[in-house]
């Protein structure tokens, strides 16, 4: 069995970046670990998956974390290598409790998390022993973050079908070497839990329809305010891959209201899914996890058109 066998019958699905936006820089630094906890208990599993079962999405992808340092499920490597107290690692495991919820309607979920260090986390910035900028290969850094991703994934096992790995943004310098840390020991952490997870990693905007590595199983696909259509050639270099589009349905990513008329969500979808791809549109969630209403009516139509 192949890990490509995972992509038969699907044709989209939803993303959201859950994470705790203050109203100040938008970092999460104001949003202490307790008001994390309490935001976390408050997200009803149950009625996102009923609202993904709605709007019959095919699977579904949430962050664990972004640049804050806070996560969305328990991990005590990273607890013991960054030393905050108290963890901004949250008590619940919202992944597992999402993926329990999903199953009943045989949706499938997918991870998103960073390739670097919470940057807006000074303390694990400097335990990590992580640097932002290119030229640096991080040997020490990578190793002690595929330990992190290594506690989750074996945390979560099968509950976890992909992971949409961001900001591998210079891979020259830090992943493409024929000795670890690199591409392969990133995904060997990865899928230490489910061999069969499919992995896209994420180089940025100006790549969006190429593979990073022998490891990806898909085109990470960001695109942003344009939606670019990949050419002959990139598709052929694909390989047998998958071909896979992620942008926003919002003003940007998880925010704003609905921003294209339905013709083009459902046009632009239609035309990934026509060279052999599918495509995973972003949209917000609010706080208890409901997808709000005007993003649902949209991803009905959708979802009605490809059917």
């Amino acid at each position: 069995m192949s890990r490509q066998d995972w992509f038969t019958g699907k044709r989209w699905g939803m993303f959201t970046h859950y994470l705790p936006v203050p109203a100040g820089d938008g970092t999460g630094q104001y949003c202490s670990a307790e008001d994390w906890n309490r935001r976390i208990d408050r997200f009803d599993a149950e009625l996102l998956a009923s609202h993904l079962h709605e709007v019959g999405a095919d699977y579904f992808c949430i962050t664990i974390g972004q640049n804050s340092g806070h996560y969305c499920a328990p991990n005590p490597v990273y607890d013991e290598l960054v030393g905050i107290s108290p963890s901004k690692c949250t008590r619940r495991d919202l992944i597992a409790d999402i993926s329990a919820a999903l199953a009943p309607y045989g949706i499938d979920l997918w991870v998103y998390l960073p390739s670097g260090a919470p940057c807006a986390e000074p303390q694990a910035v400097e335990r990590l022993e992580w640097v932002d900028g290119r030229g640096e290969r991080l040997a020490s850094f990578q190793r002690k973050w595929e330990a992190v991703i290594r506690e989750w994934s074996l945390r979560w096992g099968t509950k976890v079908k992909g992971w949409w790995i961001d900001g591998c943004y210079y891979p020259e310098d830090m992943y493409n070497f024929p000795d670890e840390p690199n591409f392969a020991s990133l995904a060997a952490a990865i899928r230490s839990g489910n061999p069969d997870a499919v992995v896209g990693f994420n180089r940025g905007l100006e790549y969006p329809f190429l593979l990073q590595s022998s490891s990806d199983d898909y085109t990470a696909g960001e695109v942003g305010e344009w939606l670019p259509v990949p050419s002959a050639r990139e598709l052929e270099s694909l390989n047998g891959k998958k071909l896979h589009v992620l942008s926003y349905l919002g003003q940007t990513w998880s925010l704003g209201e609905p921003r294209f008329p339905d013709e083009l969500v459902v046009g632009y979808s239609k035309l990934i899914c026509g060279k052999g791809g599918i495509i995973t549109w972003d949209a917000p969630l609010e706080i208890n996890g409901a997808i709000p209403e005007a993003y649902r009516r949209q991803m009905k139509v959708l979802n009605e058109a490809l059917k």
